[in-house]
């Protein structure tokens, strides 16, 4: 058991680190242009086949997709205990809201075309809209709250405190402006997919509102960067911190900074392609949106959904949970994670299951690739959505 000595425990906390981000960016991706089509739904499909269309778009995948999201939730699980002592904690009400969500997506999927009534078919696709639309802006409003710090402690037993209120306490204008962002960045790419996937009437309103919401997705991720560099103070390491020691938050100082989630781009200037990547791909989006590049309108939202939330990870490096309480208390990449072993036996373990994943996905989509037919859908009730 002396193999995980092959790899610096410090390196081994950064490779974590990485990899969070890849399973958070791989769900916002996968994942994204499944909640981005239920939140068009209502909006894009005006009749019940144009939304039997819609639907049927992700139909087929929405359910693989979501593997992303619980590969994330099992990395910070094992990978970062603290983390997910205090998030899914303090972040209590806000998951409820997500699950509750989520869970009306599956069933919406399953039963919307199940009776042949205007009513009941209208009420499933308000639920799966409302399915889309809350993880999209409550995630967005969690991020937000991370960048400013989120209210909770520690005690010298390392025991954790979350000393937040209620749910309304996260709904803060900078949290809200995330979240429209989040929001605004998963409607382009739906947008998106849903003119790769369809035709007629369907692809041009998806057209039109992916335009507007690439133009948003640039004017809010501008606002945020404005907001943060005049407005909120940042959290900065002032000492004690030991990058291959054991994980104990309270052995650093932290102090609050103006501008300093700007610091790395300073010491670094590559992370600057982060952002640059978030505006870039918003702005691609919406010209190969406009010239019909469909193929091309979908990878660019999806890099620009890559910067977007690069941009936030490589800000806080290395912090991954600040205190706004407690500014000692904030868990960072050096200290905040599990044992040197269990790292290295989850990277053993990513490393073989990560490309399956992969291969398999892409065969999927391979094998479904092409428009949505409305004549199928409408020729084999009993298959369709």
């Amino acid at each position: 058991m002396i193999l995980h000595t092959l790899i610096d425990y410090d390196t081994l906390r950064v490779i974590w680190w990485l990899l969070l981000g890849v399973l958070l960016i791989g769900f916002a991706v996968m994942d994204g242009f499944d909640l981005g089509t239920d939140i068009l739904l209502p909006f894009v499909a005006r009749t019940d086949l144009e939304r039997r269309v819609v639907i049927n778009s992700v139909g087929p995948v929405w359910e693989g997709n979501q593997v992303w999201l619980i590969l994330g939730g099992g990395a910070i699980f094992a990978a970062w205990p603290p983390l997910y002592a205090v998030s899914f904690s303090g972040f209590y009400l806000a998951m409820f809201a997500i699950l509750f969500a989520l869970i009306l997506r599956p069933v919406g999927f399953k039963y919307r075309s199940k009776r042949d009534s205007a009513l009941w078919r209208g009420a499933w696709d308000w639920a799966l809209f409302i399915g889309g639309l809350v993880p999209a802006l409550v995630m967005g409003v969690a991020v937000g709250n991370v960048l400013q710090g989120v209210p909770f402690h520690l005690n010298n037993d390392l025991r954790i405190f979350y000393d937040g209120t209620t749910l309304f306490e996260l709904l803060n204008p900078f949290g809200l402006l995330c979240g429209l962002l989040s929001v605004a960045m998963l409607v382009m790419h739906g947008a998106g997919w849903l003119v790769l996937k369809t035709q007629g009437d369907v692809a041009v309103r998806s057209r039109m509102a992916g335009s507007v919401a690439a133009v948003l997705t640039i004017a809010l991720f501008a606002l945020g960067g404005v907001w943060l560099w005049f407005g909120d103070e940042g959290y900065r390491i002032t000492g004690g911190i030991v990058a291959g020691g054991p994980s104990n938050p309270l052995a650093k100082t932290v102090e609050l900074a103006p501008g300093a989630w700007f610091a790395n781009y300073a010491a670094h200037p590559w992370m600057l392609a982060g952002p640059a990547l978030g505006l870039v791909g918003a702005l691609a989006c919406l010209v190969l949106l406009r010239v019909r590049a469909e193929i091309g309108a979908l990878l660019a939202s999806a890099v620009s959904i890559f910067g977007i939330i690069a941009t936030v990870g490589l800000s806080m490096f290395p912090f991954i949970l600040p205190s706004s309480l407690d500014p000692g208390s904030s868990l960072t990449v050096w200290d905040a994670s599990s044992s040197h072993l269990t790292l290295f036996i989850m990277l053993v373990v990513t490393v073989i299951f990560i490309p399956i994943i992969v291969a398999y996905t892409t065969w999927v989509y391979r094998v479904l690739w092409g428009k949505v037919d409305a004549r199928a859908i409408q020729n084999d009730s009993s298959h369709a959505y």
